[in-house]
């Protein structure tokens, strides 16, 4: 028993809207245009076609609901039957009925000389908003146009003409660069391997200045389209390295610097290292272990406007003295009359 929400993959409580987005979409993945090789194509179309006919329509949609696909069988004679089109004809238990085929709805451009020619394409909404029997609306017509897709005459090759070209599949991709390159920007050799296996090399631009896991979006590297649509994209994660002295906070940057005991003490004058290349920093005398000194303007240099460069002081003890510098550092602590720890208590 074919069950229409399940065929279309949505829930009971679909909307009108959601009904025709799920269609539209499987539609084109389905369509036997872009399966020429697969037998089972036209009969999932078909399918496809028959679930969002019925569901598309409130008032079958609601016998559906009652009674299940059968639900036709419910219904009763008239010109209200599934099987009729309003002023066509009858439903199947009784009253004329109305023989048609493809080319008579296609302006008969599917025929060498018979059937009208309009030179223009077939619209299914006109079709039945024409001959329904003044029951159906301008608004039902739209919705069916939207559900069909992009149909049009045959011209000289009869029948109906192939889907509207649709855009090739989306590829997904990451890469890992070091973080001075995140930082500065650079472009990233990656190798990009589709869903036939084929792989293929490309060259991505990365902006100065991108974050750890952020994603760029490269237009037309996707894959191919099938059948002569545009490309899909490239969707690029980009992941960031660790800096073993830098570290970032949005567009600021942090430098843990070491420095000697006398540097803190006295005062120093000492390159780092930049963004920019090398530059020099002035260590005032008295400088704790811990302290931050900035630098305006010398972090990332992104579109969002330039950060700083906070370098973060690290007085380095020394691990291994000699007589001579323990003696030293002995009549430094006995000169020193301030109780470094006065006040500490629980």
């Amino acid at each position: 028993m074919a069950d229409y929400y399940k065929i279309l993959g949505i829930s009971r409580s679909a909307t009108k809207d959601e009904i025709g987005k799920a269609y539209r979409t499987l539609a084109k993945k389905y369509h036997p245009d872009l399966h020429p090789d697969d037998k089972n194509a036209k009969a999932k179309f078909q399918e496809l076609q028959e679930a969002f006919e019925v569901l598309n329509d409130e008032k079958k949609r609601k016998q559906y609901d009652q009674f299940g696909p059968d639900f036709e069988k419910f219904q009763g004679g008239g010109a209200g039957g599934f099987g009729g089109f309003g002023g066509f004809g009858g439903s199947r238990n009784g009253g004329a009925e109305w023989e048609f085929n493809m080319d008579d709805l296609f302006g008969g451009q599917g025929r060498g000389g018979g059937g009208r020619r309009n030179g223009g394409g077939f619209d299914p909404g006109a079709f039945f908003r024409n001959h329904g029997g003044g029951r159906a609306s301008a608004r039902d017509a739209r919705d069916f146009n939207d559900g069909f897709g992009n149909w049009s005459s045959g011209g000289s090759r009869g029948g109906y003409s192939r889907y509207a070209p649709v855009k090739g599949q989306d590829i997904y991709h990451a890469v890992t660069i070091p973080f001075e390159e995140s930082v500065e920007g650079t472009e990233a050799n990656i190798s990009i391997r589709n869903h036939s296996g084929e792989t293929r090399k490309i060259s991505a631009k990365i902006p100065p200045g991108i974050e750890d896991g952020q994603k760029l979006r490269l237009h037309g590297l996707g894959e191919s389209s099938p059948n002569g649509g545009p490309n899909g994209d490239l969707f690029l994660t980009v992941h960031v390295s660790p800096h073993h002295c830098f570290s970032r906070q949005g567009n600021d940057l942090t430098l843990r610097l070491p420095v000697s005991i006398s540097e803190a003490v006295l005062g120093a004058k000492v390159p780092i290292p930049t963004p920019k290349g090398e530059g020099f920093l002035n260590i005032p005398p008295g400088t704790s272990s811990g302290k931050k000194l900035r630098i305006k303007g010398a972090g990332v240099q992104a579109r969002s406007g330039a950060g700083d460069l906070f370098v973060e002081i690290l007085v380095q003890v020394p691990q291994n003295v000699t007589q001579e510098e323990a003696d030293m550092f002995l009549k430094m602590e006995q000169k020193n009359s301030n109780d470094l720890r006065a006040g500490i208590q629980w």
